[in-house]
């Protein structure tokens, strides 16, 4: 498609950019403040902790609690743990809202779906932090005022102890971000969102193949540095699919229909859209 078949499919869906970045910006300030609301400062380092232990005893019981194991394989090489530091601070949002504005530029009718779908996800993730606060495996052997003070952990903080570009017993974020908003992980949701999006309607292969990876490469990320169990990343696959099935559940209710996203139905040759996922709809 042209830029100004772009404009015109923008029109006939009825977004308007300014009206879009307030609604985005104003959903994720309240998501941000009702997270912390809930967080570390209004829960005891023990109750997190003793959430940590089920979590724990689960992998354990399946035979997969590998996450000390994952991260001392790699952490002797500085440069490779700062790298996934970076990814794992930065990324999570760039690409993220990269995503949206690029679903927002090119396909139009379908961004109000996925837009709907990962505000869901963000949303119904707050309900997980509140009820089941979880302590990080980096605050296991952590002596601070939110950790566990376990001696015999072997979880290394990453970013304090190899470098990063933030920390949050450094920068002050500790005392105004919830330290136990774990479960489930957004930085995975977020990641298979991304995924979801990009993926059918990418046209080279390498492109394909890097954006299918990127949700591997975050559960990476989030076990290397210790910011997560691995479980934490189902978590983000479950609020994900709650998202995409609620939105899916709204457009059938207001538009009547029997009505099905089809993701797969873009024609790889002129970038056109088969179906009409989100048109006209909030």
């Amino acid at each position: 498609m042209s830029l100004s078949s772009h404009v015109s499919a923008r029109n006939e869906a009825g977004l308007r950019f300014w009206v879009e970045v307030g609604l985005v910006s104003g959903v994720y300030v309240a998501y941000s403040m009702v997270r912390n609301l809930f967080g570390s400062a209004a829960v005891s380092p023990g109750v997190a902790a003793q959430n940590a232990d089920y979590i724990i005893d689960i992998e354990k019981a399946m035979g997969l609690y590998i996450e000390a194991d994952v991260q001392a394989i790699f952490i002797d090489a500085t440069m490779f743990i700062q790298f996934w530091n970076l990814f794992y601070g930065a990324f999570h949002f760039l690409v993220t809202f990269v995503v949206l504005i690029w679903l927002y530029r090119r396909f139009p009718d379908e961004y109000r779906f996925w837009r709907r779908a990962g505000m869901i996800a963000t949303a119904s993730a707050v309900v997980g932090f509140a009820a089941f606060p979880l302590m990080p495996p980096r605050l296991l052997g952590n002596c601070g005022t939110y950790g566990a003070c376990r001696p015999n952990e072997q979880f290394v903080d990453t970013v304090i102890e190899v470098g990063g570009i933030w920390s949050f017993e450094t920068s002050g974020l500790e005392t105004i971000s919830n330290q136990y908003a774990a479960m489930p992980s957004l930085h995975i949701g977020w990641a298979l969102w991304c995924a979801l999006i990009l993926v059918p309607r990418l046209r080279s292969t390498p492109a394909k193949i890097l954006a299918a990876s990127y949700p591997i490469q975050t559960m990476f990320a989030i076990v290397v540095t210790a910011n997560h169990y691995w479980i934490d990343g189902v978590g983000g696959v479950a609020v994900v699919g709650f998202g995409y099935l609620a939105s899916l559940g709204f457009e059938r209710v207001t538009s009547g229909t029997g009505f099905r996203p089809d993701p797969v139905s873009i024609d790889s040759g002129s970038g056109d859209l088969g179906s009409s996922v989100g048109r006209g709809v909030t």
